[in-house]
């Protein structure tokens, strides 16, 4: 796994980005978010730009362990179908 966050909030997400895109370039596709324990809506933005960045490279991003609130932010924002999420058998989407 490449990164995996405690936080992932406004104040965060620059870093997170970064260290995402970083993990991608170097040919990680898998993210485990399973300790992930605060989060806000910049965490669906982080997590589409890794998307984005990954496909870019010709990459499959994968997304383990989401937190079921941060599902249900994706959810409300109508973006969870855009997460490549590895959450089977219960992603709400």
């Amino acid at each position: 796994m490449a990164y995996t966050p405690v936080r992932l909030t406004m104040h965060d997400a620059d870093a997170a980005l970064a260290q995402g895109i970083s993990a991608i370039a170097a040919g990680e596709t898998e993210f485990d978010l399973g300790a992930l324990q605060g989060f806000d809506s910049a965490a669906i933005a982080v997590l589409l730009a890794w998307q984005r960045a990954a496909h870019e490279a010709g990459k499959t991003l994968h997304i383990s362990r989401l937190p079921p609130g941060l599902a249900s932010l994706a959810t409300l924002y109508g973006v969870g179908r855009l997460l490549p999420l590895l959450c089977k058998p219960n992603c709400p989407w």
